[in-house]
């Protein structure tokens, strides 16, 4: 063959997973243009999980991120946010949408895990955001 190849490593978000893709880009011609399913693979990395989704405690410490306060609203996934459905002040409830994310030209209703008043608005709309990110903090 003589050509040269070189692997690269991409991390990819699906449906909110994420994976870590590692790719052998061949460099010498187009015959290569292809690359052999045995120098492809895929790794499964740990979805971040919402906060205040199950037992309203703090979600655990994150490497690129900092830690969430107790009532901070994080982001499930990456994306843009299309709209900030509620106000500084507003009283909120348990399932209440409070912010629009859009990945994909795929919409996500973003809701409240806990009751109380939004203290804290931390984006803004047409704002990129990343998994884990703090949207709002509910007071």
């Amino acid at each position: 063959d003589g050509g040269t190849a070189m692997q690269r490593r991409f991390k990819i978000s699906v449906e909110g997973h994420e994976y870590v893709v590692v790719v052998e880009e061949i460099t010498d011609d187009s015959s290569g243009l292809y690359p052999d399913r045995s120098t492809m693979s895929a790794t499964p990395t740990v979805p971040i999980q919402p906060e205040g989704m199950s037992d309203g405690s703090a979600a655990p410490t994150r490497t690129r991120s900092p830690a969430a306060g107790p009532g901070d609203v994080m982001s499930p996934l990456a994306g843009i946010v299309v709209s900030i459905d509620v106000e500084l002040g507003d009283t909120v409830a348990p399932g209440t949408r409070v912010i629009t994310l859009e990945a994909m030209k795929t919409k996500t209703m973003v809701a409240a895990g806990r009751t109380g008043k939004v203290s804290a608005i931390a984006v803004n709309t047409g704002q990129g955001v990343e998994a884990g990110q703090a949207l709002l903090t509910i007071a």
